[in-house]
């Protein structure tokens, strides 16, 4: 099992000295990685689960966010929890994410897009919410074109984006794409993951049961698409509290990777907390 922690700035706020604080003790204590959060825009009213997000709640922009991690950290994992793919141009996006992933020596490897649950988010953007799937689905397989595509360019002509003998460099770091999770609570994000994922992370507002149903929807796509659904990895959210016997049975559920969150909002007590999961767990200090 592999644990990530996630950087939410509802309880840490945009101060730049605890940012890379909280980074770098979650490298010291041997956190695989660390994962932002995205919205582009708010709106008074706007609700998310059982709660009302407020609009005055300050997202960095995640990949401007990682790129600061990387520069004050030297090998954590750089991870979106998750990117709205939709609202993005996976033209720009494609150079975006190889260039951080290039200046990190390779970390840029727990991306994970989304959809987004605003319809007014995706009209300030100019996005038709009802298509935004198709979006995600045309934008994924664009930055693979792009990133694998060689000097003589690549061509594509889909519903949403289109361009002729367009190269783009540079290319990741050492590899010929990077990898992209699936993230989402509906049965389409389990397909979406199950047809072009490298990951799935689901939300963490399901029940067991629809959890269970949504990871076999995953791997029965992935065996219809030609697909080794072995090779997707299975990516949970978890709390600071986790038991070893919790962390066995997920194990043997076939999770890979646990996403903690630390919401204290003094410092100290946060990385206090963060220490003393990772000694837990054993987890590796660097």
């Amino acid at each position: 099992m592999r644990f990530a922690t996630s950087y939410s700035t509802a309880f840490n706020g945009t101060d730049p000295d605890r940012l890379v604080d909280f980074a770098r003790h979650a490298e010291h204590l041997g956190f695989e990685g660390l994962y932002v959060q995205d919205h582009i825009a708010l709106f008074p009213g706007a609700t998310y689960g059982t709660g009302e997000l407020p609009p005055t709640l300050p997202f960095l922009d995640p990949l401007d966010c990682l790129s600061f991690v990387a520069a004050a950290t030297r090998r954590l994992l750089l991870g979106t929890g998750v990117l709205l793919l939709p609202y993005r141009h996976p033209v720009d996006l494609a150079k975006r994410l190889a260039t951080l992933d290039v200046l990190s020596r390779g970390r840029m490897r727990l991306l994970t897009v989304g959809l987004g649950v605003f319809p007014a988010e995706a009209s300030a953007m100019g996005v038709d919410f009802d298509s935004r799937g198709r979006r995600a689905d045309e934008a994924i397989d664009v930055l693979r074109l792009l990133w694998e595509g060689g000097p003589d360019g690549v061509d594509h002509g889909g519903e949403f984006f289109a361009f002729d003998n367009l190269c783009s460099y540079p290319k990741p770091y050492g590899t010929s794409t990077l990898p992209i999770h699936v993230g989402g609570s509906s049965s389409a994000a389990a397909r979406r993951a199950g047809r072009r994922g490298n990951g799935y992370f689901p939300g963490g507002m399901l029940t067991d049961h629809e959890r269970d149903r949504q990871l076999e929807l995953v791997r029965r796509v992935a065996v219809e698409s030609g697909r080794d659904p072995g090779d997707i990895e299975y990516t949970r959210w978890g709390s600071a509290d986790l038991s070893p016997e919790r962390i066995a049975e997920l194990a043997a559920q076939g999770v890979d990777r646990i996403v903690v969150g630390f919401a204290e909002t003094d410092p100290a007590q946060q990385h206090d907390r963060m220490s003393e999961f990772a000694e837990r767990f054993a987890l590796t200090a660097g």
